[in-house]
Order: C-alpha cells, then structure tokens, then sequence
C-alpha cells in the first residue's frame, strides 16, 4: 500500500527562471526505505520541504496517507516526524529540555512514547543534562532524531541526515532506521552519498530537478549497459587526458585510485593497455569492475 504518491511536482525559485524540482512523481510504500539520491542542487531539499508541508509547490500534488499536503497540511503535521539537514533544536537547551519541548508541541510526553524512542535515547541518556550545541555531530543527530520521533509520527522524513557525521555514526543511524522500519514507520531519506543508496529499499536518483531512475538498487545497478573496467598506471592526471582521446571510448572518469572506463564498441582491454603504454603511461594496470550506484548515475547522466 502507498504511503506517499508525488504527481507531476514542480517548483520554481528566481520568479520562475530557476527550476529546482521539474514534473517529478513517484511513490513510497508502507514501511518502506525510499531514498532520494543526488548531489548538491539536484532538488531533494526542495522536494522535502513540499512533502512536509514547509513549502508550497508551483504545480503537481502530493498525498501522504490520503491526505493533501496543501488543504490537509494541519493533519499531516501530527503524523509525520523531520529531520533537515542542519541541526535544527535549541543549542541552549540541554538534551531532556529539546525533548521535553518537541514532546509537548505534540500534545505528549516523553514517558508516553519513550517505548519508540529507547533504542537511541539510551545512547545519549547520559548526556540529558548537556546542552545541545555543547554534543558531538554524532550525538547531535541521534537527538534530532528522538525529537522527530517523540510523536510518534507514521512517516519520517530525514534530509541529509549523515551530512559532517563520522563514519562510524552514520552506520549506527542505518542501523537505527532499519530497526525503526521494523516497527512499521516509513521512512523517506535523501543523500548526496552513493554507499547510502545499497541500504535502502527503492531509490529515485535525481539530478537537476529531474528524475533519472526509480527502483531498487539491485536492479539500477544491473541494469548498466556496459562492460565496465578499471584502469591504473602511474600518473591519474596522464592517464584520464590519454584515455579522452581513445577513439573506442565511450565513457571514463576517476573512480578512487583507478579511472573507471567504457568502451564504445567490442571491449578490448589489451588494445587499450598498448595504446596506453605507447602514450608513456607505465604501469598500466586493466581489470574488469564491478558497477556501483555511482557508475549508474554517471551512466544515467551522460
């Protein structure tokens, strides 16, 4: 059963001139991990200010449960939990006092809904007496989020939620989101990071307002065109220029220590190492690689 159903959603900045979310739709099952996935400006903070009632389209409809973000949006308020992307609560305020806030906006208490937020309130229970702004990049999200939860909502909304976190944290919160799963809440994750996209359940990939694919990881990631290979030698720099001018190129681009590469027509790796080494590239290393959301999106792109 859907969740949230997105129809045709447009936004605009600038009187018009700057389109930052264009005819996009798509929807979000029951329980479900749906991530919207993409660099910086490619339309996800807009997207979720509009699902969250923070923002008025220019065209298109949004439904959440049934209910429409524009005439319902007093309803939806009750049943939804957001977490943007900055740190949002009140550094003054120490970890209890946030809670104890966000719970009575809610018309609730943090004894009364403490059973959901547990898992992570523990974590940072030491911590109650602290104030906000004084907690690590860490501990600060997992306070956002009890604050997003306390309320017990249907579905959450977190924009960014990893951004500036160590690695060691935002595995923690994957692993927290897949538990909050668990206990039927919908979740609706947006990311610059394309590791983050493997732990969901959909993904929407989204580049300048536009979305490029919409499914599982699993099958983006199968359904690339391409034989895709990697591509070492001694100098990266040399190595990307040369590889530009490659007449059976289709595409190439760094990818950590090795250049990721297509060819345009039957792949033959040992015509490009020779014609490599014959551009005084040494070292040339060539091996077959495995396709990532990453490579995906670049393919998408193009």
């Amino acid at each position: 059963m859907e969740a949230v159903i997105v129809n045709d959603l447009v936004k605009t900045y600038d009187k018009g001139r700057k389109r930052a979310v264009n005819k996009v739709s798509f929807s979000v099952n029951k329980s479900e991990i749906f991530g919207l996935i993409g660099p910086d400006g490619a339309g996800k903070t807009s997207i979720f200010r509009i699902l969250t009632t923070l923002l008025l389209p220019d065209s298109g409809t949004v439904k959440i449960n049934g209910l429409d973000v524009i005439k319902d949006f007093k309803i939806l308020r009750k049943s939804i939990g957001y977490m943007p992307g900055r740190f949002s609560l009140y550094e003054d305020l120490t970890v209890h006092e946030n809670l104890t806030f966000f719970a009575t906006l809610f018309n609730t208490t943090l004894s009364e809904n403490y059973a959901i937020i547990k898992e992570i309130y523990v974590q940072i229970e030491p911590f109650k007496d602290r104030r906000a702004g004084k907690l690590s990049g860490g501990m600060k999200q997992k306070l956002a989020l009890c604050c997003a939860l306390i309320h017990k909502p249907d579905i959450l909304f977190l924009d960014e939620p990893t951004t500036g976190v160590d690695p060691v944290s935002r595995k923690e919160f994957w692993e927290m989101l897949k538990r909050l799963k668990e206990q039927y809440i919908t979740i609706i994750v947006s990311t610059p990071y394309m590791d983050e996209a493997n732990l969901c359940d959909r993904i929407a990939l989204l580049q300048e307002g536009n979305i490029l694919s919409i499914d599982t990881p699993k099958n983006i990631i199968n359904s690339y065109p391409n034989e895709l290979f990697a591509i070492k030698a001694d100098q990266m720099h040399q190595l990307l220029l040369v590889l530009k001018k490659y007449s059976q190129r289709n595409e190439s681009y760094a990818f950590g220590e090795f250049a990721h590469f297509t060819f345009s027509g039957s792949s033959d790796p040992e015509h490009l190492k020779e014609y490599l080494i014959n551009n005084g590239l040494k070292e040339v290393q060539i091996k077959r690689a495995a396709v990532t959301i990453e490579d995906s999106f670049i393919n998408l792109m193009a």
